[in-house]
């Protein structure tokens, strides 16, 4: 970009950040990525240095991204990936992961959903009367919790962006669903035995900035589209805050960081506390008499792959 300094050093800038009316140059974007990471996890209390950390890997550019921050601040981190089973999306987001886990010296648990379950994801939706996106959600939900939980992890963490909460909260919004936006947060705290703590360190950051860090740390990373999501309706609340994102720079950041700060406000009076128990089947928290992990795996006949115990899955 010539002619074009870095706000921070005023040597030339390689990308500009209208949003905060910045432009940086290579060392000061990383800079600025570490320090924005830095800033979401402090003020949040999601984890300390001394903390383990699970985080969930896809092989998509937001989770590699924060896999290679987490781990240059000097957080203990462990990598999780679940293969799916998708035909070549999930070989090349596999590859993606060990690539990066093998050239870094770094922790990974790999979970193949076929051998764990008996049935790939592809398999799973054909039998199950829900949207991919739907069984796709609540099958890595319950098994990076259960994992998590059962292998003394104190915190998940995951790859959402700005882009992806913006995305969640106007969805939410549109259909006024007062219990997910009241719950919605950059931290959920652990409030039940066998749930563990949820954080986003990159709720901060929008898509197109962590694809710029991704690049020019040359990450490795899954760049295709999952083909089971093409319907998902959050593609279409991204397009349109995209919209006017480009036409009002800072629209997404304002969007989401104000509703955060409004929300005790906008919500004064509590929900009423959902009351858990532990499922029948497996014995990890649900509202119902059996979690709906369970109940799917016995709609799609996998009884016998039930019971997933502590050392069931090893490092």
């Amino acid at each position: 970009m010539k002619g074009l300094k870095c706000t921070a050093c005023k040597d030339e800038a390689i990308l500009r950040i209208k949003r905060h009316h910045a432009a940086f140059c290579q060392r000061c974007f990383k800079m600025f990525i570490q320090k924005q990471t830095i800033q979401a996890i402090k003020k949040y209390q999601m984890f300390s240095k001394k903390e383990p950390v699970l985080l969930a890997v896809s092989g998509g550019k937001d989770s590699m991204a924060l896999w290679s921050v987490l781990t240059d601040i000097g957080n203990q981190i462990t990598a999780i990936h679940l293969d799916l089973g998708i035909p070549n999306f999930s070989k090349q987001s596999l590859q993606a992961v060990q690539q990066f886990a093998q050239d870094k010296g770094l922790p990974l648990i790999v979970i193949h959903l076929k051998e764990l379950l008996g049935h790939s994801l592809p398999e799973l939706q054909n039998k199950i009367p829900r949207p991919a996106c739907s069984v796709c959600g609540l099958i890595k939900r319950y098994l990076l919790n259960h994992y998590a939980f059962h292998h003394d992890f104190s915190v998940l963490a995951t790859g959402h962006n700005l882009d992806d909460e913006a995305a969640t909260l106007l969805g939410n919004l549109l259909r006024w669903r007062e219990g997910y936006l009241q719950h919605q947060s950059p931290c959920l705290p652990s409030d039940y035995p066998g749930l563990v703590k949820k954080v986003k360190p990159f709720y901060t950051l929008t898509d197109q900035e962590i694809l710029w860090y991704a690049q020019q740390m040359k990450i490795p990373f899954c760049d295709s589209i999952c083909p089971l999501s093409q319907k998902a309706s959050s593609l279409d609340f991204k397009k349109a805050l995209n919209v006017i994102e480009e036409q009002s720079p800072g629209t997404k950041h304002y969007f989401l960081f104000h509703y955060l700060e409004k929300k005790q406000f906008l919500f004064p009076e509590k929900q009423p506390k959902v009351v858990l128990n532990n499922c029948s089947s497996c014995g990890m928290p649900t509202t119902q008499e059996k979690c709906s992990f369970c109940s799917i795996l016995e709609t799609a006949q996998s009884k016998s792959q039930l019971f997933i115990g502590k050392n069931d899955i090893e490092l």
